[in-house]
């Protein structure tokens, strides 16, 4: 009698399992169609965020502070305000960085430095809400609907061995990415948060050019 119970109720525990999973899939599709539409409204959108870094080694969190500017189609500029001043501008398909503390600009283009290239390509995805460009490199799993939020699995092998997932929250218009945070495969993660965001503002002029030390 007891292992029929358990029988019964296992079998109900994987169907109900089975049957939240497709929901999920389910209400998935019409829900990226709904954060497409929105992004595609999205000319400019600037903010302010915060990154927090947990690393398993030290029992404090390293925090910095920066800001963000996108204009469409693809510029971007991404700068560290604190700890040190550092950062980089991209147009098309070449930018800039720069770090205050060394004082050096260097010049890079994204098909010939993969690591600033994929770094370009993963914040012009979530500035643009690249749905396409995300299916393409993850596996999507549905975590809330108020807010939106979105569990990505790397479907690269090479970005599997040291990235387990990315969660991305979106803001409660979902208009753009409000917060995302990486957890490495060793236990290591980075939160951003981006706060006071403006969408279609107009942005200053230098946005995408290197500050002058």
């Amino acid at each position: 009698m007891v292992k029929k119970l358990i029988f019964i109720y296992l079998f109900f525990f994987f169907v109900l399992s089975a049957a939240m999973s497709y929901a999920d899939e389910g209400a998935l599709a019409p829900l990226l169609a709904e954060l497409k539409l929105a992004a595609a409204e999205t000319e400019t959108l600037s903010s302010h965020f915060s990154q927090e870094k947990y690393l398993n080694i030290f029992a404090e969190k390293l925090i910095s502070e920066g800001r963000f500017a996108y204009q469409r189609p693809d510029r971007l500029r991404w700068e560290l305000l604190s700890p040190v001043a550092s950062g980089f501008v991209l147009r098309g398909g070449k930018g800039e960085r720069w770090n205050s503390l060394s004082q050096e600009r260097t010049s890079f283009s994204v098909k010939s430095d993969p690591i600033m290239g994929m770094i370009a390509q993963q914040l012009l995805a979530w500035a643009r809400v690249d749905i396409d460009w995300l299916q393409n490199r993850y596996r999507m799993e549905l975590q809330s609907t108020e807010p939106v939020m979105l569990r990505l699995y790397p479907l690269d092998q090479g970005e599997a061995t040291f990235i387990e997932y990315l969660q991305i929250r979106f803001s409660d218009d979902r208009r753009h990415v409000a917060e995302v945070l990486m957890v490495e495969q060793g236990g290591d993660s980075t939160l951003i948060r981006f706060v006071d965001a403006k969408i279609n503002t107009e942005l200053a002029a230098d946005a995408f050019q290197v500050p002058e030390f």
